[in-house]
């Protein structure tokens, strides 16, 4: 009976196949025949006309064109006939809302310039929508182009976290997020236990509309503001990051056996005996990546990279599987892991912990004295690490300075020694083909058990960190570059050039300091590199980073390889963080695919129709992850500094604006001196030179100069902190 249902659940899902291949193809068929020259609005009927030779049924075409709509890549015009957006002065994408109420349309069509909406054209649409906008000012692509939403497609704000306000028989939520500009009204009846100052959950009821605000109803009170614990979880549902797992996807994780059979151990290469280990933070619970390393009898290096094989047990389409697409990512929020699979996977049956079989997809590469990768395999293995090792211990052992670790770990030494020289050799490699390696200070931040920051301090990169860096990125190049010749549909990770006007403007920038770039005008990541080794050590050293870093544009997914700016590759993806990325994943997935011959014609254009919807979600859900993540460092360094108002220290100018400058302390914590509390003499910002100036002292203050400020103020709900001069 249960081999009967399992046959045709198959059998629907092949059905189910079959058609989205069929939808595609006859989608690309309507978009080819839409963009012809000659091609003007059509009916329905006129379509159908068209293409009755290609359908099987009407329904056929109702479906493709209904998903156009949707997606916005056609429109209905007034008259009901079909035509393509990007023809009729229209174009489709993502509206990203501004505090001061006007917004920016990110268009899908990534070589079309970001259009800027006035706050009276928005029409209701907020943060994130995705909509149609037309063109009202300006040319699509031009600098100065302005827009209209004429159409929202999807909404994406369907709950709102935000702060309660109680006025007189009705309430508002102010939205913790700054890009949704308006509050939601609440009614009386619709507060369910909300009060003044309390962080809640609101659902929306009513959509804006020009003039009037969004209606709602609280759904969740999470606690007031300032209660321990309510600023994480804030973020965390803010952020639409689920806690936890649907019933069905815990039921099919407890299925999964807690140890690897011989039966799987048996099809794999056996590295069991190998001499493998993992390098991982001290609190790190998933390991997904281990390393081994020999020196070869002609001088070069067998690099093996061991990933946990998270294909082997997640599925395509199971509820484990859908669940990991829908989060993406895992996400670090400083004391607590939001994981993208569930811990008896992640920390359990994948994790690549000691003295224990795990299936592994094995990357063997042998690299010559100048980092050339001259052979490589990629294979299914089964391993056995020898130690868990920690960043913190490798670095002592490499340094030489703890005879009690060196003798716990004697026996790997030496390899430990021949990791730190590829590392050099591979960095080195990297760097003479212009790789760019942003030396940014992380920030460590130490909560005690009730979720308070005791401490927060710059969190150091050892060599141990740049080992496991370095090996990870030769070996998610070689993975990629060797997929992308076998023209089989892939994730990529890439980095497209940067906007020239965008780089013109950091030229000009740190020109002020005395830097010049060469070549601005087709940049080459070289030049950007060799600036960031010209100013290392100085006092404009972070500043000039961190504007680079914001004249770049964002890494993405795509299934389409353009190569990664930043890393100077050719080629890139991600390839060794399966437990904990989607992409990495799903890569895993076809290249064991490909390993067993499983790619037919049928499979690739299945993969070719899923792909990019995958590297899409997986684009958006790693913003999602990337902001939560920040903001909960922000609110702790806040919160840090709520018990510190009225100290004071030196800190070093690391931005210069026409309202005050910001100041950064030296555990790396940021605030603002607003202009307002400078209180010696009148300042005016030269912009120019990115300085203020006191108009009867001609004191001057600019980016690297150090200054004494007090702690004036500590926002935790807004994430900010004040400073004045002393």
């Amino acid at each position: 009976m249960a081999e009967k249902k399992i046959e045709k659940r198959r059998g629907a899902a092949a059905l189910l196949n079959i058609k989205k291949e069929i939808n595609l193809e006859m989608k690309n068929k309507l978009l080819a025949f839409m963009r012809e020259d000659a091609y003007k609005p059509l009916s329905h009927d006129e379509l159908v006309q068209a293409f009755q030779d290609d359908l099987f049924q009407v329904s056929e075409l109702d479906e493709v064109l209904n998903s156009l709509l949707e997606e916005g890549s056609i429109i209905l015009t007034r008259k009901n006939k079909y035509g393509l957006t990007e023809k009729m002065n229209m174009v489709a994408g993502r509206i990203q809302g501004n505090r001061k109420g006007y917004g920016f349309l990110i268009p899908d069509n990534k070589e079309i310039r970001d259009l800027f909406i006035p706050a009276e054209n928005l029409n209701g649409a907020m943060n994130d929508d995705r909509v149609i906008v037309r063109l009202t000012a300006g040319e699509l692509g031009a600098k100065r182009s302005e827009g209209e939403v004429i159409r929202i497609l999807k909404r994406a704000n369907s709950r709102i976290v935000g702060t309660f306000e109680n006025d007189r028989g009705f309430g508002f939520v102010v939205p913790d997020d700054p890009r949704i500009y308006q509050d939601i009204f609440v009614s009386k009846s619709d507060f369910n236990g909300a009060k003044e100052g309390y962080k809640v959950v609101v659902e929306i009821t009513r959509w804006p509309e020009a003039r009037r605000n969004p209606e709602g109803v609280v759904v969740e009170v999470l606690g007031h503001k300032d209660d321990v614990g309510t600023d994480i979880i804030s973020v965390i549902r803010g952020h639409n990051l689920p806690e936890a797992f649907p019933t069905e996807v815990e039921r099919q994780a407890e299925k999964i056996p807690e140890l690897v059979s011989d039966a799987d151990i048996s099809k794999r290469r056996d590295l069991r005996e190998k001499l493998i280990i993992t390098i991982d933070g001290e609190d790190a619970k998933d390991l997904d990546d281990a390393v081994s390393v020999e020196v070869l009898p002609d001088g070069s290096y067998l690099l093996g990279v061991h990933i946990a094989d998270v294909s082997q047990y997640v599925f395509e389409n199971s509820h484990l599987d859908k669940e990991a697409v829908k989060r993406g990512t895992s996400v670090y929020l400083i004391d607590r892991v939001v994981p993208m699979l569930p811990k008896r996977l992640s920390n359990g049956i994948c994790s690549l912990n000691p003295q224990i079989e795990r299936l592994t997809l094995s990357c063997d590469m042998v690299i010559d004295k100048k980092g050339k990768v001259k052979e490589y395999e990629i294979y299914e293995s089964v391993i056995k690490t020898r130690e868990r090792m920690t960043y913190e211990n490798v670095n002592k052992i490499l340094a030489g300075n703890d005879p009690g670790i060196m003798e716990e770990y004697n026996y790997l030494i030496n390899t430990l020694k021949q990791m730190e020289e590829l590392m050099h050799i591979l960095n080195e490699k990297r760097r003479l083909r212009g790789s760019i390696d942003f030396e940014f200070e992380e920030t460590k931040i130490i909560l005690d058990k009730k979720g308070k920051p005791i401490e927060i301090k710059p969190y150091e990169r050892g060599i141990a960190e740049r080992i496991i860096e370095e090996f990870m990125l030769v070996c998610n190049e070689t993975v990629a570059e060797h997929m992308y010749w076998k023209e089989i549909p892939f994730i990529y990770r890439v980095h497209e050039d940067p906007d020239a006007e965008k780089i013109q403007a950091f030229n000009e920038f740190i020109f002020n300091f005395g830097y010049h770039l060469k070549g601005a005008a087709e940049i080459h990541p070289k030049a950007l590199q060799q600036l960031t080794d010209q100013i290392k050590g100085t006092k404009e050293e972070r500043i000039i980073n961190t504007l680079m870093l914001r004249s770049l544009k964002k890494a993405r997914y795509t299934s389409e390889n353009v190569g990664h700016f930043g890393l100077a590759a050719k080629y890139y993806c991600h390839f060794t963080s399966p437990i904990r990325r989607y992409p990495d994943l799903m890569i895993h997935r076809i290249i064991k695919e490909d390993i067993h011959g499983k790619l037919d014609e049928k499979r690739l254009n299945h993969l070719q129709s899923i792909i990019e919807d995958i590297a899409e979600q997986s684009s958006i859900r790693e913003r999602a992850a990337d902001e939560a993540e920040r903001e909960v460092e922000d609110l702790k360094k806040a919160e840090y500094m709520k018990d510190r108002i009225g100290e004071e220290y030196d800190v070093i100018i690391s931005g210069v604006t026409s309202f005050g400058m910001f100041v950064e302390l030296e555990n790396t914590i940021e605030g603002l001196v607003h202009m307002s509390h400078m209180e010696d003499d009148y300042y005016q910002f030269d912009e120019m030179h990115h300085m203020l100036i006191g108009e009867r002292s001609r004191r001057t203050f600019k980016i690297g100069d150090v200054v004494r400020i007090k702690v004036l103020n500590a926002d935790i709900a807004n994430r900010t902190i004040d400073f004045s001069l002393v």
